[in-house]
């Protein structure tokens, strides 16, 4: 009989230069994860195939393309689930990272509402809340030493980054872990990811 159960969601999130990708990458090797089951990053695809640059980061309109696509992707992942090793869907970055950008580029307080509202309050973003709140989310914390230009984000504000992460997070009801400099070393930061996040339930950060 097939396992129609729901598979395990695992999203990694956080600022620029902290050891997403290679994470991810990391994972996805280690488990032999299909390439459908590994939603590698989508803000690049999008940025090149519709034309956004860096200077665009602070526009509702890139926000929402990149939110859109990258929901689109999970959905996809999500509708092919099967057995075995794709019991995992594996997501660098999500459909909360938008909304972070969104806040981090506004002017001012009421921009910020207004634009986190605008993408919180898309019908495909909000049919999605409900899986975010059952699936797994690993927040990833700067490293000094990490902290690089990567061409598409400034490298200030890092700090207030995740306090807008958590902010997010706690105001939907999303479950969260954190993973910082405190464990740098790639191979104990998959066997964590292999052995907590996917068998431990999330602790919540209210």
């Amino acid at each position: 009989m097939t396992d129609r159960s729901p598979p395990t969601e695992l999203y990694v999130i956080g600022p620029s230069s902290t050891g997403k990708t290679t994470l991810c990458n990391a994972v996805a090797e280690s488990l032999k994860l299909p390439t459908w089951c590994y939603i590698t990053e989508v803000a690049r695809q999008v940025m090149r195939t519709q034309g956004y640059t860096r200077t665009d980061v602070g526009t509702i309109e890139m926000q929402k393309a990149i939110m859109l696509a990258q929901l689109e992707r999970e959905t996809q992942a999500c509708e092919r689930v099967g057995g075995g090793n794709e019991r995992l869907i594996l997501s660098d970055r999500s459909g909360i990272d938008p909304i972070v950008y969104a806040v981090l580029t506004a002017k001012d307080e009421l921009q910020a509402h207004h634009k986190k509202s605008l993408l919180v309050g898309q019908p495909t973003f909000q049919s999605t809340l409900h899986r975010y709140r059952k699936a797994r989310f690993l927040l990833l914390n700067p490293v000094p030493e990490w902290l690089v230009d990567d061409g598409v984000r400034s490298l200030e504000q890092h700090d207030r980054c995740m306090v807008v992460y958590r902010e997010i997070l706690a105001e939907l009801g999303i479950q969260y872990n954190e993973m910082g400099a405190e464990m740098k070393e790639l191979s104990e930061r998959v066997k964590w990811v292999m052995k907590e996040a996917m068998k431990s339930p999330a602790l919540p950060h209210l």
